[in-house]
């Protein structure tokens, strides 16, 4: 005699049940989950996004005081302005091009950098005045200068 719980009958999952995919309490488990991530992953590619900016405004202002370097070795003096690093200025000795993209980059915030010849703290002031374009500022506004 066979027991009373062989008799019931099994039921076998078939091949469309195993393959049937995610439920909307599993999806949504993992939606929070990435939420949480991004939450706390975003602030720190942010802080890491800002600092990007102003190494690249050092290192613009590094390739322009090159250029306004070669520029004084073969003219005599700094230019009056950023153009006659790509365009002659009518001054004797000019042998530019200094730049290799014909034209004066804007700071990584969009904006014209400021120079002056001669500068008060050396030969030429070069300043990019950060994200805020005003003079000051901490963080992301800090002035980036070129005799610094």
């Amino acid at each position: 005699m066979k027991s009373p719980s062989s008799q019931l009958p099994v039921r076998r999952q078939s091949a469309r049940d195993c393959a049937a995919g995610f439920t909307l309490v599993e999806l949504l488990v993992v939606l929070a989950i990435l939420a949480l991530i991004t939450a706390f992953a975003a602030p720190q590619v942010f802080k890491h996004l800002s600092g990007a900016k102003s190494d690249a405004a050092r290192v613009q202002i590094g390739t322009l005081g090159t250029a306004l370097d070669l520029y004084r070795l073969d003219v005599g003096s700094y230019p009056t302005k950023l153009d006659a690093l790509v365009t002659s200025p009518g001054q004797d000795g000019w042998n530019g091009p200094y730049l290799k993209k014909l034209k004066i980059p804007k700071d990584p915030w969009g904006n014209d950098y400021i120079y002056s010849a001669p500068g008060e703290h050396g030969g030429y002031d070069l300043v990019s005045l950060g994200a805020d374009n005003t003079r000051g500022g901490s963080g992301d506004d800090t002035d980036i200068v070129s005799w610094e």
